[in-house]
Protein backbone atom coordinates (compact mmCIF):
# COMPACT_ATOMS: atom_id res chain seq x y z
CA UNK A 1 0.00 0.00 0.00
CA UNK A 2 2.13 3.32 -1.01
CA UNK A 3 1.64 6.28 0.70
CA UNK A 4 -1.07 8.09 -1.13
CA UNK A 5 -3.53 5.47 -0.03
CA UNK A 6 -2.86 5.09 2.94
CA UNK A 7 -3.64 8.31 3.28
CA UNK A 8 -6.76 8.32 1.42
CA UNK A 9 -8.28 5.65 3.64
CA UNK A 10 -6.64 7.34 7.16
CA UNK A 11 -8.67 10.22 5.82
CA UNK A 12 -11.82 8.07 4.99
CA UNK A 13 -11.86 7.72 8.32
CA UNK A 14 -14.27 10.06 10.87
CA UNK A 15 -13.14 13.25 12.55
CA UNK A 16 -9.70 12.61 11.15
CA UNK A 17 -6.39 15.55 10.52
CA UNK A 18 -3.45 15.27 8.83
CA UNK A 19 -0.20 16.88 9.99
CA UNK A 20 3.38 17.17 8.87
CA UNK A 21 5.63 16.71 11.84
CA UNK A 22 9.03 15.99 13.02
CA UNK A 23 10.58 17.34 10.18
CA UNK A 24 9.00 14.30 7.44
CA UNK A 25 6.45 12.32 8.98
CA UNK A 26 2.96 12.24 7.85
CA UNK A 27 0.84 11.94 11.16
CA UNK A 28 -3.37 11.03 11.26
CA UNK A 29 -4.77 11.99 14.29
CA UNK A 30 -8.34 11.86 15.72
CA UNK A 31 -9.42 13.78 18.64
CA UNK A 32 -6.14 15.64 18.48
CA UNK A 33 -4.33 11.71 19.36
CA UNK A 34 -2.19 10.66 16.86
CA UNK A 35 -3.11 6.51 15.66
CA UNK A 36 -0.65 6.23 12.72
CA UNK A 37 2.35 7.83 11.17
CA UNK A 38 4.07 7.93 7.63
CA UNK A 39 7.52 8.63 6.91
CA UNK A 40 8.24 11.29 3.93
CA UNK A 41 11.93 11.35 4.35
CA UNK A 42 13.78 9.79 1.42
CA UNK A 43 16.16 7.40 3.75
CA UNK A 44 12.65 5.66 5.32
CA UNK A 45 10.10 6.40 2.76
CA UNK A 46 6.85 4.89 3.60
CA UNK A 47 7.35 3.44 6.76
CA UNK A 48 4.21 3.08 8.49
CA UNK A 49 3.94 3.29 12.01
CA UNK A 50 0.53 2.92 14.09
CA UNK A 51 -1.09 1.90 17.66
CA UNK A 52 -1.60 -1.34 18.17
CA UNK A 53 -3.42 -3.72 20.79
CA UNK A 54 -0.69 -5.66 23.20
CA UNK A 55 -2.23 -8.81 21.85
CA UNK A 56 -1.62 -7.70 18.10
CA UNK A 57 1.38 -6.33 18.74
CA UNK A 58 3.00 -9.33 20.01
CA UNK A 59 1.81 -11.17 17.02
CA UNK A 60 2.55 -8.19 14.68
CA UNK A 61 6.06 -8.15 15.61
CA UNK A 62 6.79 -11.52 15.02
CA UNK A 63 6.64 -10.89 11.49
CA UNK A 64 9.00 -10.47 8.70
CA UNK A 65 8.96 -6.95 8.10
CA UNK A 66 7.15 -5.75 11.44
CA UNK A 67 8.84 -4.57 14.27
CA UNK A 68 8.29 -2.34 17.75
CA UNK A 69 8.24 1.63 17.08
CA UNK A 70 11.13 3.19 17.80
CA UNK A 71 10.74 5.21 20.87
CA UNK A 72 6.71 3.90 21.01
CA UNK A 73 6.87 0.44 21.37
CA UNK A 74 6.51 0.41 25.16
CA UNK A 75 2.43 1.81 24.05
CA UNK A 76 2.25 -0.91 21.28
CA UNK A 77 2.99 0.32 18.24
CA UNK A 78 4.62 -1.23 15.67
CA UNK A 79 6.52 -0.19 12.40
CA UNK A 80 6.28 -1.83 8.99
CA UNK A 81 9.15 -1.58 7.16
CA UNK A 82 8.65 -2.59 3.68
CA UNK A 83 5.73 -1.35 2.07
CA UNK A 84 4.57 -4.85 1.07
CA UNK A 85 5.41 -6.61 4.25
CA UNK A 86 1.62 -6.66 4.75
CA UNK A 87 -1.05 -6.73 2.26
CA UNK A 88 -3.62 -3.94 1.63
CA UNK A 89 -6.68 -5.73 3.65
CA UNK A 90 -4.20 -5.94 6.61
CA UNK A 91 -3.07 -2.58 6.61
CA UNK A 92 -6.56 -0.92 5.86
CA UNK A 93 -7.71 -3.37 8.97
CA UNK A 94 -5.20 -2.51 11.26
CA UNK A 95 -5.67 1.53 10.99
CA UNK A 96 -8.83 0.96 11.18
CA UNK A 97 -8.41 -0.70 14.59
CA UNK A 98 -5.38 1.62 15.25
CA UNK A 99 -8.09 4.44 15.07
CA UNK A 100 -10.53 2.87 16.98
CA UNK A 101 -8.07 2.24 20.27
CA UNK A 102 -7.50 5.78 20.22
CA UNK A 103 -10.59 7.17 19.50
CA UNK A 104 -11.92 4.69 22.07
CA UNK A 105 -9.69 5.97 24.46
CA UNK A 106 -10.61 9.44 24.28
CA UNK A 107 -12.20 11.23 27.02
CA UNK A 108 -16.04 11.06 26.31
CA UNK A 109 -16.96 14.86 25.98
CA UNK A 110 -13.92 13.93 22.89
CA UNK A 111 -15.81 10.99 21.97
CA UNK A 112 -18.71 12.99 21.87
CA UNK A 113 -17.47 16.02 19.59
CA UNK A 114 -15.03 13.68 17.15
CA UNK A 115 -18.74 12.13 16.80
CA UNK A 116 -20.94 15.51 16.12
CA UNK A 117 -17.83 16.53 14.05
CA UNK A 118 -17.70 13.43 11.79
CA UNK A 119 -21.20 13.94 10.54
CA UNK A 120 -21.03 18.11 10.03
CA UNK A 121 -17.91 17.44 7.70
CA UNK A 122 -17.94 14.47 5.95
CA UNK A 123 -14.02 13.57 5.20
CA UNK A 124 -13.18 15.60 1.77
CA UNK A 125 -10.79 14.44 -0.44
CA UNK A 126 -7.45 16.75 -0.35
CA UNK A 127 -5.38 17.58 -3.79
CA UNK A 128 -2.02 17.06 -1.41
CA UNK A 129 0.26 14.08 -3.11
CA UNK A 130 2.96 12.41 -1.75
CA UNK A 131 5.09 10.21 -3.22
Amino acid sequence: MDIEAIREYCLSLPATTEKIQWGADLVFKVGGKMYAAVVLDERKLGQLSFKSTPEGFAELIEREGVEPAAYAARYHWVTVLAPHALREHEIRTLLRAAYEIIREGLPKKAQKEVAVTSKRHPPRRGRKRYR
